[in-house]
């Protein structure tokens, strides 16, 4: 259970969650398949209540969606399979997701792994200078998001609550073939060139 926390400037700061779920706003997956090309069909792993799987599906796309426990999202009116994604051993075309943030490197390492041409997920910006093991996987692009993206617990958003502001930053780390350094690009929450 998520709890509000009150700070003396009117701020507020969300504990954190029992089960790293965290809901990013639609914006930010949307942008990601405007400006990223994905070919074929799209799964996320760690689906929640589907904002992922319905942008992708906006764009064009076959969905499938899983997660470690039922969140209620009912993409094309069929329940989430309810999985474990480190214990799978499904491919599919793309992996996109916004995984729990503890389990971040194992869940891009696997998804790497499984995706038959891109994988993608959400990542904190001010880890990536740890993350010493994106060297060892097919980094292609770095989209970072712009204004920062309010991810609040998802119990709060299924609360009803509209969050503010975000306080952190946050990228898509985008996986693919070919070679060469990874990139950096700007999303905008509007589309714009910041």
């Amino acid at each position: 259970m998520s709890v509000e926390i009150s700070r003396p400037s009117g701020a507020r700061i969300w504990a954190r969650s029992d089960d790293d779920w965290y809901i990013e706003p639609e914006w930010v997956s949307a942008r990601l398949f405007e400006a990223e090309q994905f070919d074929g069909a799209v799964w996320d792993p760690a689906c929640g209540s589907g904002r992922i799987c319905e942008s992708a599906r906006a764009a064009g796309h076959t969905i499938l969606h899983s997660d470690i426990t039922d969140r209620g999202y009912r993409g094309l009116g069929l329940p989430t399979v309810v999985r474990d994604f480190l214990d799978m051993d499904t491919r599919a075309d793309n992996i996109v997701s916004n995984p729990p943030f503890d389990i971040a490197r194992q869940f891009a390492e696997h998804a790497c792994r499984l995706a038959l041409r891109k994988s993608a997920i959400v990542f904190p910006t001010a880890r990536l200078n740890a993350a010493r093991w994106l060297q060892d996987l097919p980094l292609r692009r770095v989209w970072l998001l712009t204004p920062r993206p309010s991810m609040p617990p998802g119990s709060v958003i299924m609360r009803g609550e509209k969050p503010g502001g975000g306080k952190m930053d946050f990228c898509w780390l985008v996986f693919g073939p070919g070679s060469g350094a990874p990139e950096i690009r700007w999303l905008h929450r509007d589309g714009e060139v910041p």
